[in-house]
């Protein structure tokens, strides 16, 4: 496995334990090089470290700018030569000039049907606003926060009874899903981003991505 990946993650590492999962499956040809956290005590860090990836933990409050703090994660992220970075729930805001380093190559993914709700809160937010369904989006990173070209989005009914902690789990199953989908797109080369738009097989995706079904997989 030659495609040298970096994940940064701040907490428990899910969608982390969905990559490995499918790399030790060999449904996904990528090599996590590194897992990187802004949290010592993220619970992903022991994930990466049980399936044999080195772990660094960079603590953000010992910078004193986020811009410092970019620098010395920009720093150590190039040590692995990555060709693929990936956001996979790392709750810090980037500076420009890092989300500019890794244009083109940077995934994240957002727990909401993007445009809608960039930021937080957004299950609940949702169910505020009496949507009839909520989801998640996979999007390439830009300066502007939950603003980068969408990939691939997964879609899920708000059902009467739901409530923010159930609906998550809902979204958190489709995380798992779509998220390893649009990192093997990225490792084959089908997909790109060019002029501010995402791509794949060289086809101008809409503006909200492509809708996940099963016959994508």
């Amino acid at each position: 496995m030659s495609f040298p990946v970096v994940v940064l993650i701040s907490g428990s590492g899910s969608n982390l334990q969905a990559l490995i999962d499918q790399s030790l499956q060999g449904k996904l040809n990528i090599n996590i090089a590194a897992v990187i956290s802004n949290k010592a005590q993220a619970y992903g860090l022991e994930r990466a470290t049980i399936a044999g990836i080195a772990t660094h933990a960079l603590d953000h409050k010992l910078f004193e700018s986020r811009e410092a703090f970019d620098a010395e994660l920009q720093k150590l992220i190039d040590q692995y030569q990555p060709k693929l970075v990936v956001l996979a729930g790392f709750m810090r805001i980037l500076s420009e000039t890092f989300a500019k380093h890794y244009e083109g190559r940077m995934l994240n993914i957002h727990p909401s049907l993007l445009p809608k709700y960039k930021g937080l809160n957004t299950h609940q937010r949702a169910i505020d606003a009496n949507d009839k369904e909520h989801g998640v989006s996979v999007h390439f990173v830009s300066p502007e926060l939950d603003a980068g070209a969408v990939i691939l989005q997964a879609s899920t009914q708000i059902e009467k009874n739901d409530n923010a902690d159930s609906l998550a789990t809902k979204v958190h199953t489709l995380e798992h899903i779509i998220y390893p989908l649009a990192v093997k797109w990225f490792s084959e080369e089908r997909l790109t981003l060019s002029d501010g738009a995402a791509f794949l097989d060289n086809t101008k995706l809409p503006e909200s991505g492509v809708l996940y079904n099963k016959t994508l997989e």
